[in-house]
């Protein structure tokens, strides 16, 4: 439980509101292709078939790419277990770099002219996540109700 406890400890932060708000709400529909098949996405057995066969990904860590995306963007836009989910969106972030943006430079393809999207997205989506690890979730969080930090009465949680 001590474990726990350090793992969600965070202080009464605004900013990383700001942060942990940005990167859930970013990173939901991108979960939520994976896991559902929302947005237009192949669900989890499309993509778990496609992150196996097609990219050669062990079906364990596919598992864990579409469940980092999929849970860790709801556990940071309610703040809950934090540092966790944004370690593994950070990760996930950064093998999506090497598995299959490198190649097409740092732009996003805003015109359509590349071969595929660049990486400038996931430095973002990584920097985010290394802000929010080191931080915690901040203020109006599931994390800071339940380790009941001492935050000055700046908020209410």
């Amino acid at each position: 439980m001590n474990f726990l406890k350090k793992i969600m400890s965070t202080k009464c932060d605004y900013s990383a509101l700001v942060i942990r708000l940005g990167l859930g709400v970013v990173m939901f529909p991108h979960g939520a292709q994976k896991m559902l098949g929302w947005y237009g996405g192949y669900g989890f057995e499309g993509t778990m078939n496609h992150f196996t066969q097609n990219m050669g990904i062990p079906a364990v860590f596919a598992f864990l790419a579409i469940a980092a995306e999929f849970f860790g963007s709801i556990g940071l836009i309610v703040g809950a277990l934090t540092r966790i989910a944004a370690f593994g969106i950070g990760v996930t972030m950064t093998v999506a770099i090497f598995m299959g943006h490198l190649q097409n430079g740092f732009f996003m393809n805003w015109f359509g002219t590349q071969a595929g999207e660049g990486f400038e997205y996931h430095i973002l989506a990584i920097a985010m996540s290394v802000a929010l690890i080191i931080k915690g979730a901040g203020a109006l969080s599931f994390d800071k109700k339940f380790t009941a930090n001492s935050c000055g009465g700046c908020c209410s949680n």
